[in-house]
């Protein structure tokens, strides 16, 4: 059965002729993109994990308004759409200063890589090999008001049309295409400079050797082996702890003040974070006799030096998939 099932391709004339376990499988095959979904909405992948629970619950309570009049997916996403906004309307959290996303959570490439495959055209494939699902333009998104932000995710990287957009928001299609317009206002104000109409790229051999040369200055705790590698305007961020360092003397200094430089016990394992590359650190721990996480960095690269960092702490690790810790002899 294909994905955008109609009613008739169920085989029901209505979903309240579908029993429950029935109505959970085929929810459950739209779960990873509905969950892409609503990570952007909100940015918080723990969010977005509880959002798409609470849409399931309510294409369940409310599977007698589907009338099949569109698709199931179509109808699922326009459910998810509005428990986004309604949970922006309870508690829609404001970026700190400078920009600072403190809620910001990192999404695991593995994950990413069970969104149904689809033709090329398919949106959400697009969508992410786009890397639209990138840190940069998570927190560019975020700075948007909900209903544009909206507008901005189901027009330009899932590509419904305006009237379907309207639909799910409740709207005409003309105030569909005014929060469009702001939306992509926003955008260009939050994006970085090089990032504007960047449409993303395969990682080359250039790149990896990058992230190996981080990897062994980091070991090394080499801080002018980093420095060389930053960008003068290079930003770093560590949510939700708040502390944006923007520019290289900056982000050096802090190294410094933090103790970074001579630190001893380091391990890595490198693995991807929302189609970027990422440097997962474990630190020696002589009572537990073991390399324990510690932070994961996820970079971004312009022109052959690095433009962002943003760090993240070890209670993310679980939810990347990543060891709960690296054996004595350090192997990864």
């Amino acid at each position: 059965m294909s994905a955008d099932t109609r009613l008739e391709e169920l085989g029901v004339s209505g979903l309240g002729e579908v029993d429950e376990p029935a109505f959970s499988g085929l929810a459950e095959r739209h779960r990873r993109e509905l969950h892409v979904h609503c990570y952007r909405m909100l940015g918080s992948f723990d969010d977005a994990e509880d959002t798409v629970q609470e849409t399931f619950l309510r294409a369940w309570r409310g599977r007698e308004t589907f009338e099949g009049r569109s698709t199931f997916r179509a109808w699922l996403y326009r459910i998810a759409t509005n428990a986004c906004l309604d949970l922006l309307a309870k508690c829609r959290p404001e970026p700190a200063a400078g920009g600072e996303v403190l809620w910001l959570q990192p999404y695991p490439d593995r994950l990413l890589d069970e969104l149904p495959a689809g033709d090329a055209d398919e949106p959400e494939t697009v969508a992410v090999a786009r890397e639209t699902i990138e840190l940069a333009y998570l927190v560019a998104v975020q700075h948007l008001a909900p209903h544009p932000r909206a507008a901005l995710i189901l027009r330009d990287v899932l590509g419904w049309p305006a009237k379907d957009v309207a639909a799910f928001l409740g709207d005409s299609v003309n105030s569909v295409n005014s929060a469009l317009q702001r939306a992509r206002a926003g955008m260009r104000e939050h994006l970085p400079a090089e990032r504007q109409d960047w449409t993303g790229g395969e990682e080359d051999a250039g790149t990896r050797e990058l992230v190996r040369r981080y990897t062994d200055a980091s070991v090394a705790t080499d801080i002018p082996a980093l420095a060389a590698m930053l960008r003068d305007d290079v930003r770093c961020s560590m949510p939700p702890t708040p502390g944006l360092h923007v520019g290289r003397e900056a982000v050096v200094n802090d190294w410094v003040e933090s103790g970074f430089e001579g630190m001893k016990g380091l391990r890595t394992v490198l693995t991807s974070v929302n189609r970027q590359p990422a440097v997962a650190f474990y630190l020696w721990r002589k009572p537990e006799g073991a390399y324990l996480p510690l932070t994961i960095d996820v970079l971004r690269f312009t022109g052959g030096a690095i433009t962002e960092i943003v760090t993240f702490h070890d209670d993310r690790f679980p939810r990347l998939g990543l060891p709960d810790r690296l054996p004595a002899d350090g192997t990864e």
